[in-house]
């Protein structure tokens, strides 16, 4: 495999092979692919019509959940424990003596539930500035608090039932962990030998160069950077960064939070504008890790958010991880600078809003 570029390569015509050097993985791009006719299952439309307050929806204020437990009339945000967790703080552990190939570990943690805002019919690009900053505080507040004690806390949102979210009211959920996940686990490995090969955070380089670029910069302002990655694999996935070397959200200062609240608006609106509907996705807030790690030199992390939404074509056709992305590796058709450009260029007035 040779090292000099041939002059004939087009990245928007010809597939190649990009480096995760957050997965320590590659990821195939095949631009060409965006030619083909779609002939595949197509999605129902996103729900728009959502009343602002339903009497069965379980996060709604003074509603009863499965539990039994009713709701605070709350008027912000509101985190309550999840009535479902994943994770517990009292579970057993299984013990170490075991086969080689069949091992297992304890896991315990707790899950908690947290509502952005007492309106369903909202999502964070359609609520107030001031709205989202107390959703940020709330965030670095429950990331303190649990992360006092376990090693892992992950802050994630699942938007829209195409990505399994089961209930229509702007919410995200946290979990904390007795162990580091997988995901994070490899992070931190691939972002220490980056520092103290190159002496600066992986990520860090990565946004002074990006913003250099532009050419994948989907919004910036003073302290935040968005960018479809060099790396990425669903066809418009972003990578929320800050300018300054922060290794966890609880560390933002006040104008940092009030700059995030701001950039968040406006790649969130840009999402809804693309296909003009209530853009569905995952995403979630990566730092360095807690609990016992807090003694331990993480300046090798650096904050950031992923966001991974699976429409590619339309509001109605998403991206599949099927077949050769299960058994072989990532693959991707539209080129991370097409994605970036297509975003870049979106009003950042939201469709719901705008003038007819």
């Amino acid at each position: 495999m040779s090292g000099n570029r041939d002059l004939s390569f087009d990245p928007k015509e010809h597939q190649h092979l990009r480096y995760n050097p957050l997965k320590d993985s590659w990821v195939l791009v095949s631009a060409h692919r965006m030619k083909r006719p779609w002939a595949g299952q197509v999605e129902k439309p996103p729900e728009e019509l959502i009343p602002r307050y339903d009497p069965r929806n379980p996060l709604c204020p003074g509603n009863t959940r499965a539990n039994g437990e009713v709701n605070p009339s709350y008027d912000s945000t509101f985190v309550f424990e999840n009535d479902f967790p994943a994770l517990q703080p009292d579970a057993p552990d299984p013990g170490s003596d075991q086969h080689p190939l069949f091992q297992s570990k304890a896991a315990r943690g707790v899950c908690k539930v947290m509502c952005f805002h007492p309106w369903s019919d909202v999502t964070l690009p359609l609520m107030k500035k001031e709205e989202i900053i107390k959703v940020i505080d709330k965030w670095a507040e429950i990331l303190e608090e649990l992360g006092a004690t376990y090693p892992w806390v992950q802050i994630f949102e699942n938007k829209g039932a195409m990505m399994g979210c089961s209930n229509p009211h702007p919410h995200c959920q946290v979990w904390a962990s007795s162990f580091l996940p997988n995901e994070p686990a490899v992070s931190d490995r691939c972002q220490r030998a980056y520092h103290q090969k190159n002496g600066e955070p992986l990520l860090v380089q990565y946004a002074k160069q990006e913003a250099e670029k532009k050419e994948r910069v989907v919004v910036e302002n003073s302290d935040w950077l968005v960018v479809v990655p060099y790396w990425a694999t669903w066809p418009y996935q972003t990578l929320l960064l800050p300018r300054r070397h922060i290794l966890r959200i609880n560390e933002l200062t006040a104008e940092e939070r009030d700059s995030l609240a701001a950039i968040m608006t406006q790649l969130l609106t840009k999402y809804d504008n693309l296909f003009e509907v209530s853009f569905p996705y995952s995403m979630g807030w990566h730092g360095a890790p807690t609990g016992p790690h807090l003694k331990e030199d993480n300046s090798h992390w650096q904050l950031h958010a992923h966001y991974y939404p699976p429409l590619l074509r339309s509001a109605t056709v998403k991206k599949f991880m099927v077949g050769y992305e299960m058994l072989a590796q990532e693959q991707r058709d539209l080129t991370p600078e097409q994605a970036a450009e297509k975003l870049r260029n979106l009003p950042e007035e939201h469709y719901k809003t705008r003038e007819p």
